[in-house]
């Protein structure tokens, strides 16, 4: 199949990506710096060719609860928003965890607190990493730094929402979701059948079949030791998503003396910092963790004996900073760089900072 090569921005690859993977629907609600997908997706108007169903909620509160309604159906459902409407989110997210439902959550990150500023940000690390939400849950986390990967992980993210039953983030930051380069974009594929969607969640709430008891989707329980259990079961999951579903880049770490620690345009920005650096003769390498959770702590450890110091990029005031230090474990000293507010930071600054720990 010859490949179909478009020039598009971050939030228009993902509303291309998810017609093309077969989603059944998308529930939303419009704020910059994410408005795009939603715009896009009502543009292609895929109701007439695949069946997706495309609603402008009243609400990101009412739009999350909709994709609760489609996870529990067993659909392939979405939605999108920006730094407070994910905020807006939390309750339902955390609901849809505690009843294991999959789903796909897109954050184009804008600055903050607050109502903040439609400026780019990657402040909401602690909101979805650490689980902004109530209760001991996970959000599997990917951070493209491409437009390319904002296309490509709407598929690796379902496919992850659905194999552990689980809602996955893609945590991009306004830089990637308004930045415009070309993509690839992947192929079609067809919707699921109801058949075949009662085959692969015989937990989905399908209606009731004659002979059937109905399945009852829900995160409450009020035994106290049926929802330890549940949660023991919560957590057991997660260690097997540790295990299994790491994916971070390295560019030149072999032979560093020095490495940067970047995620989404941060990571892009510095890999201008590390040419620069390297044409000094400072010896550093960029480490980029594409999972925030998990987060690829094993293949960063292994650095810690070998290297003489970490600089974390951030668009924030160093929210990845703890997850560094706990996975080289004290072992290297670790620093921090980062803007605030919507500022993004230059290869040149980021490179007076890793002068500045040498």
């Amino acid at each position: 199949m010859v490949e179909e090569v478009k020039l598009m921005k971050g939030n228009e690859a993902i509303a291309h990506a998810a017609i093309r993977y077969g989603a059944d629907g998308y529930f939303g609600y419009p704020i910059t710096p994410q408005s795009e997908i939603m715009e896009t997706l009502m543009e292609e108007a895929p109701w007439e060719t695949t069946g997706m169903v495309v609603l402008q909620a009243e609400s990101e509160v009412a739009a999350i609860n909709m994709v609760y309604g489609g996870a529990a159906c067993g659909k392939r459902v979405m939605t999108s928003s920006s730094s407070p409407g994910i905020s807006l989110k939390q309750e339902g997210i955390s609901y849809m965890a505690g009843a294991e439902l999959p789903a796909l959550i897109v954050n184009v990150m804008r600055g903050g607190p607050g109502l903040g500023t439609i400026q780019p940000s990657q402040a909401d690390y602690f909101q979805t990493v650490k689980g902004g939400g109530h209760g001991d849950y996970r959000l599997i986390t990917l951070a493209p730094a491409s437009v390319q990967e904002m296309a490509d992980h709407v598929a690796l993210g379902f496919d992850l929402a659905f194999k552990y039953n689980n809602p996955a983030m893609i945590l991009a930051d306004g830089v990637i979701g308004q930045m415009m380069e070309k993509v690839i974009l992947p192929d079609f594929r067809p919707r699921k059948t109801e058949a075949e969607i009662r085959a692969e969640q015989p937990w989905a709430t399908l209606g009731k079949p004659k002979g059937r008891k109905p399945n009852i989707i829900t995160s409450l329980e009020l035994d106290s030791h049926i929802m330890e259990r549940n949660n023991l079961r919560f957590q057991e999951k997660y260690r097997k998503i540790e295990a299994n579903e790491v994916l971070y880049e390295e560019l030149l770490c072999a032979d560093a003396d020095y490495l940067i620690v970047a995620f989404g345009s941060a990571a892009r920005i510095c890999q201008k910092t590390v040419e620069l650096a390297r044409a000094e003769g400072i010896k550093v390498g960029l480490f980029r963790p594409i999972t925030l959770w998990p987060f690829p702590s094993v293949a960063l450890k292994k650095y810690a004996e070998k290297i003489k110091g970490i600089l974390t990029v951030e668009l924030n005031a160093g929210q990845m900073v703890e997850d560094i230090k706990l996975s080289v474990e004290c072992k290297v000293p670790v620093h921090f760089f980062g803007r605030l507010g919507g500022i993004v930071p230059t290869p040149d600054e980021a490179l007076k900072a890793l002068k500045a720990m040498l």
